[in-house]
Parts: C-alpha cells; sequence; structure tokens
C-alpha cells in the first residue's frame, strides 16, 4: 500500500472514537455481512450507491477496497452505481489524489473510465453508471446508499442481500465555493473512517 494512504489510514484507525453509537451500529450491519460471507466461504461485493455515481459512492468504493486490503479481508470486491449516468467528479478525484491514491485515465469521454490506485496491485475501477451496469454483481451483493435521494429513489434493488442506508451529506453543494477542496476533503475523510471502522470489525 502507498505510504501516504496507510498513514493516512493509521490515524483514522485512531479516530474510532469519534463516530456516533448509531451510526456505529448501522456499519456494525456491514462487518457482519462481510464476516458471515467469510465464514461461508464466498467472496463479499459492495455496490456503493448514490444518485449520480460521482463522489460519495466512488469514495466509498474506493475506500472499502482499500480497507479490505488495510485489514488483509480477501475476497472483497467493490463497485458503484447510480440511478443516473453522469461523471466520475473531479473534485472528487482531487480529494482522494490529495490523500495518497494514484490514478490513470483510461478513455477520453465525457464520462471517463478511471483506474485508482492505493498500492501496486489491482486497481479500483470507476466511471459514473446505473446501479445494474453489467459491470455491477447482479446477485447476492450488499448495496450500500451513500446518499438520501438513492435511498428513496431506488424502492427495490434486485438481487441483493442487504440493504443499508449509511448517507453523507453531499459536498457538490461547495462546488465552486471558498470551502469546496475542503468540503471534499472532509466528506472523503468521513467515508473513509466509518469504511475503515467497519473493516476492523469484520477482520
Amino acid at each position: 500500500m502507498y505510504s501516504k494512504v496507510r498513514n493516512y489510514l493509521d490515524d483514522l484507525k485512531n479516530q474510532f472514537d469519534s463516530i456516533s453509537v448509531e451510526r456505529k451500529e448501522i456499519l456494525t450491519k456491514i462487518a457482519n455481512y462481510i464476516r458471515s460471507k467469510k465464514e461461508l466461504g464466498k467472496s463479499t461485493d459492495l455496490v456503493y450507491i448514490c444518485t449520480h455515481n460521482s463522489r460519495r459512492s466512488h469514495f466509498g468504493q474506493v475506500w472499502a477496497k482499500a480497507a479490505s486490503d488495510y485489514y488483509r479481508i480477501e475476497d472483497v470486491n467493490t463497485f458503484s452505481g447510480g440511478t443516473e449516468v453522469t461523471s466520475f467528479n473531479r473534485n472528487a478525484i482531487d480529494a482522494l489524489l490529495r490523500v495518497g491514491f494514484e490514478m490513470k485515465q483510461m478513455s477520453d469521454s465525457e464520462n471517463p473510465v478511471y483506474h485508482v490506485f492505493h498500492d501496486d496491485g489491482e486497481p479500483s475501477i470507476c466511471f459514473s453508471k446505473v446501479y445494474d451496469n453489467p459491470k455491477n454483481p447482479s446477485s447476492e451483493f450488499a448495496a450500500i446508499m451513500t446518499c438520501s435521494d438513492a435511498e428513496e429513489n431506488c424502492p427495490f434493488i434486485p438481487g441483493v442481500e442487504l440493504r443499508i442506508g449509511t448517507t453523507y451529506d453531499d459536498p457538490k453543494e461547495f462546488d465552486n465555493t471558498p470551502f469546496q477542496d475542503q468540503k471534499y476533503d472532509e466528506r472523503c475523510k468521513q467515508i473513509a473512517l466509518e469504511t475503515l471502522y467497519a473493516f476492523s470489525l469484520a477482520n
């Protein structure tokens, strides 16, 4: 794992006490799901879902992959999706770059594909897509809803084993303001912290 990302996660590991009891109860359900799949000898597929699949859901996808490697939990596959297609937001990309991820843009379009690396292994493959895109699992997965709009607008997700809401405030509200980078960094950190906590319990 790249040293900057590992140091970031090492620091977050000491901040679990800052997570509220209510949030910990939600995150424990994700941990229990991961543990149950391990006990059955099956891979764990996690799909992070938000309306536009451009910010919070990508944070979830990327941090879940990093957290699984941090705790050496094998056979975890992470994905993301939305209820409509946009693109991986530049401000979210920059927030991940600031904490040490590396990225390669693999296509040149309005909705580019990015390979996001936290180490020299397999990358997270990130681009905006609907949650039932063929690149995502169609059965035996957990759907983690990262925004309230997606939670309300996805009344039924076929093939899901666990559906759980871990909604986060949208940093988009601060686009093109003096607080833009600060708010994206805050949301990136919050999702990293809570994802790391869930994986610490599944270890």
